[in-house]
């Protein structure tokens, strides 16, 4: 297990990001409204939240594949927020890397797999033979649970789970610092799911790598997070250690997420009755809010009045 040690500087700073999308000349959509968050080097940091809650623009945000409307992001000491020089854009494309959602979209049906994983490496020159290029290939296959005559095939030749392995080892030959996985287990069966989760774990302790793992799933986001970011409507509503976060949710929203998790005791399930959460009906405007400490690890944002209702209700809530 990878010790993080959070007395260092994050690897991953972001403060008051927003990316606004104009949809027309009197309409804009806030898919993220400023939100701020920390990234660890070693930890697994998940952002969950329903679909449309701004979980995958935040990514795609983060790695530039969007122009952040405004905001601060410092990757490792990189300031990576406005426009990129040269040097950092470079650092950024080698260190940063994404695992996306649908695996037989983000894979081109017409480069074989081997291609398809050596492709950074080619674009950043990181090798200086071409036996040192199928070694790397060949290696990173192996680590993932695909074989050497794998390569020489093309994505649609293999199942969803071995996509998303072939998603993964194109990321994670690059030796990044940082991989954002994309609601990357979604479109797997739940057998399949379990196994990739569990490879990208033991990667992580044998690689080292940080991850940002979105996703809407909770009980997957509690078995691999560390810390966990529950985000809806384009905010950052709570963030805590899983175990806070599971045991102690302060804002109804994350108790609503937390009382849709289906019981796999037929007893307790029959008896489960899962909150709804109307932001607006509950007369809660996020702009008003500010973070409130619930501990050095656990913050809310609400105005005072909503913290301490929230705290109150908090207590008689049963997971």
């Amino acid at each position: 297990m990878t010790q993080i040690d959070y007395t260092k500087e994050p690897l991953l700073h972001v403060e008051g990001l927003k990316q606004y999308f104009k949809i027309s000349r009197t309409y804009t959509t806030k898919a993220v409204d400023g939100i701020s968050f920390d990234i660890w080097e070693g930890e697994t940091y998940g952002l969950v939240g329903e679909s449309g809650s701004g979980k995958s623009t935040t990514g795609r945000a983060l790695i530039r594949l969007y122009n952040p409307t405004d905001g601060k992001i410092i990757f490792n000491g990189h300031n990576i927020s406005g426009r990129l020089t040269k040097e950092d854009e470079q650092y950024l494309r080698q260190n940063m890397q994404m695992i996306f959602q649908d695996p037989m979209a983000c894979l081109n049906p017409r480069k074989k797999v081997y291609d398809i994983i050596a492709q950074g490496l080619q674009i950043h020159k990181l090798y200086s033979s071409k036996e040192e290029l199928d070694e790397k290939v060949y290696g990173i296959l192996d680590k993932v649970g695909l074989s050497k005559e794998h390569a020489t095939r093309y994505p649609q030749q293999f199942s969803g789970g071995q996509r998303q392995r072939i998603g993964i080892a194109r990321a994670l030959i690059m030796n990044p610092k940082l991989v954002i996985a994309d609601e990357a287990i979604s479109a797997l069966d739940v057998s399949i799911q379990a196994q990739v989760v569990n490879l990208m774990r033991d990667l992580q302790d044998e690689l080292g790598i940080t991850y940002m793992f979105i996703a809407h799933d909770l009980s997957m986001v509690k078995y691999i997070s560390d810390r966990i970011g529950v985000m809806h409507l384009g905010h950052i509503v709570e963030t805590g250690t899983t175990d806070e976060i599971f045991e102690n949710p302060i804002h109804p929203y994350t108790r609503s997420l937390l009382s849709a998790i289906p019981r796999p005791n037929p007893i307790v399930e029959k008896a489960r009755v899962a909150m709804t959460y109307d932001k607006v009906k509950e007369g809660v405007d996020y702009t008003q809010g500010w973070i409130h400490k619930v501990t050095n690890t656990h913050s809310v944002l609400a105005t005072q009045e909503e913290f301490d209702k929230w705290s109150e209700d908090a207590k008689h809530f049963k997971c």
